[in-house]
């Protein structure tokens, strides 16, 4: 184990790491920056709804960069695009210290959404590379457990650098990271995806492919049931930095503490489904995940209403959110239960689903302004609701 030659890289636990990692640019780019969103929205001159299309640029561009990688990275393997696309993430990153206006980094955000793009997507096609279908599960249980740990650290490092800085500081570390991760990425990650298995054929194959992927009604199902519960948590991470801090008076480096701690309980659903997940199947710990969120979402929507307080919205909040830790990894081996060859344009299909539908609903949550939490918890609900019946969509008949 460790640091072989650059032929072979890193492999076992180190790799998934590593992956994991690449898999963390996601939610690193989103929610590094959320305490400082209404700062930034009022030193740009711009609404409420427009500081939140800045998150949608991005999900945007992790969408669209996922459809174009995924299938790249199936004809011409899986190094070259990543390493490319992270330095377009660095150099992003760059370009956003100097944003003069919302427009601009509205431009500079969808290019970081889409240099990080392939380190999300490759990272799923490697895995499925590199381990069967049966112990997949488990490694990417690990990868979201190791990806967890961005909403976590991402949104307090934010805050402390608030404390000392002004937002724009925050995407010079991004940029730090960025780099970090692409000279980790260039040592270890050596090419998975050998020359006689992949799959060239073009755009007309590409379509091909995606066409019978979308027609499967499992995969179709799994992938939109993890989808909804994803564009819930990014419905919660729109809405809170205005929620909590506009609405109930949290300071910038509250709201980051308490975003973590709601992020914690993503990794400690996540080991838990690395335990049991062998013993119940991957089905089984989605179904719970799935209900779990939906259920969360109801109790927030009603303690708004009923102005039940912060300790009601909290609790519920942290039932929406934890549920990622049982829902992502498993929709995601439930749907890359494909021939390797295709690993790729199956995990485009998954990451486009989740960034782009997250990205749309993004903007909802601030219609009312930065005053009301209404339209986030209604956004929530929605989307439990929508992820129950993808999930029955899929056949998953497992008791619970």
């Amino acid at each position: 184990m460790g640091l072989l030659s650059s032929r072979r890289g890193l492999t076992g636990s180190r790799l998934v790491v590593l992956l994991g990692a690449l898999s963390m640019f996601g939610p690193l780019t989103m929610d590094m920056y959320l305490p400082a969103l209404p700062a930034l929205t009022r030193d740009l001159s711009a609404s409420t709804s427009a500081g939140q299309l800045t998150l949608t640029a991005c999900m945007a561009g992790l969408a669209a960069g996922q459809l174009v990688f995924g299938p790249v990275s199936d004809a011409i393997g899986r190094r070259r695009p990543l390493v490319a696309c992270l330095v377009v993430f660095v150099l992003a990153s760059l370009g956003a210290v100097f944003a003069s206006s919302i427009w601009v980094l509205l431009v500079l955000r969808l290019l970081q959404g889409l240099g990080g793009s392939a380190g999300i997507v490759i990272a799923r096609a490697v895995v499925r590379d590199r381990f069967p279908a049966a112990e997949a599960a488990q490694r990417y249980a690990l990868l979201t457990l190791v990806s967890s740990t961005a909403p976590i650290v991402a949104p307090v490092l934010g805050g402390l650098v608030l404390q000392f800085g002004e937002w724009r500081a925050i995407f010079v570390a991004l940029a730090i990271s960025g780099l970090l991760v692409l000279i980790g990425a260039s040592a270890g990650i050596a090419e998975s995806l050998p020359p006689e298995r992949r799959l060239g054929g073009g755009l007309a194959e590409t379509g091909r492919v995606m066409h019978a992927l979308v027609r499967d009604r499992a995969f179709r199902g799994y992938v939109l049931a993890g989808s909804l519960a994803f564009a819930a948590m990014a419905a919660y991470i729109a809405g809170s930095p205005f929620v909590l801090q506009d609405v109930y008076g949290l300071s910038p480096l509250a709201f980051a503490c308490v975003f973590a701690g709601n992020a914690v309980g993503i990794v400690a659903l996540g080991r838990v489904n690395r335990r049991l997940v062998g013993r119940l199947g991957a089905a089984a710990m989605l179904q719970r995940g799935i209900y779990l969120g939906a259920s969360g979402g109801v109790a927030l929507l009603v303690s708004v209403l009923a102005g039940a307080g912060l300790v009601a919205v909290l609790v519920s909040l942290l039932a929406v959110v934890a549920s990622i830790g049982l829902v992502l990894p498993n929709a995601t081996a439930l749907a890359m239960r494909v021939e390797p060859s295709i690993a790729g344009r199956a995990s485009a299909l998954i990451g486009a689903a989740q960034f782009g539908i997250g990205g749309l609903v993004a903007p909802l949550v601030g219609v009312a302004g930065r005053h009301s939490a209404v339209p986030m918890a209604i956004v929530v609900v929605a989307m439990g609701a929508g992820a129950i019946a993808a999930l029955r969509s899929a056949s998953a008949r497992v008791s619970l």
